[in-house]
């Protein structure tokens, strides 16, 4: 097994969008392409893992995210990883993780991260803790606003905890 991870490509978006069609995900071809025109406009970068020259998963580096604390800390946040069952278990998010932070660490020394809070996030709620990430203290987010004691909510792929982990920045 060869893991190779690179930055997305123009082309890479139908593969993306057809390889995730095929488990039954909408993950439409305009999404990579935004991601595409955002990378070449410096605003994001996308990390493409591919197993034996096959897609595997992504992640996206958002280097000016929208969430409050890390906007108004300059803190880049990883988004969207996502790694394709076949591939699971093979160290291919680790591997994007690992990638992701060393790049971050070259300008900042601090990376965060929004985890979701339904079971389907649950292998990603425990590898993040693992790294090191831990709570931004500032509570639970629900459609991008901070949910209050009491309030009903919809566990959705919208409830959200950010977390953050200290790196060391390297040059």
């Amino acid at each position: 097994m060869t893991l190779n991870i690179r930055y997305l490509r123009e082309d890479d978006a139908l593969v993306i969008s057809l390889a995730f069609s095929r488990i039954g995900w909408s993950k439409p071809v305009s999404q990579y392409k935004a991601y595409y025109r955002q990378q070449e406009a410096n605003q994001s970068t996308v990390l493409i893992a591919e197993i034996d020259d096959q897609f595997a998963g992504y992640l996206k580096i958002a280097w000016k995210p929208e969430y409050v604390l890390f906007e108004e800390r300059n803190i880049p946040e990883t988004q969207d990883l996502n790694v394709l069952p076949e591939f699971r278990r093979r160290g291919v998010a680790s591997a994007l993780m690992d990638d992701a932070e060393v790049m971050i660490a070259r300008t900042s020394p601090e990376v965060g991260i929004g985890v979701g809070l339904h079971p389907g996030y649950n292998v990603a709620q425990r590898m993040y803790v693992r790294r090191g990430y831990v709570p931004d203290g500032r509570g639970v987010m629900w459609r991008g606003k901070f949910i209050t004691e009491g309030q009903n909510i919809i566990a959705d792929d919208d409830l959200v905890l950010h977390l953050t982990k200290k790196l060391e920045v390297t040059s």
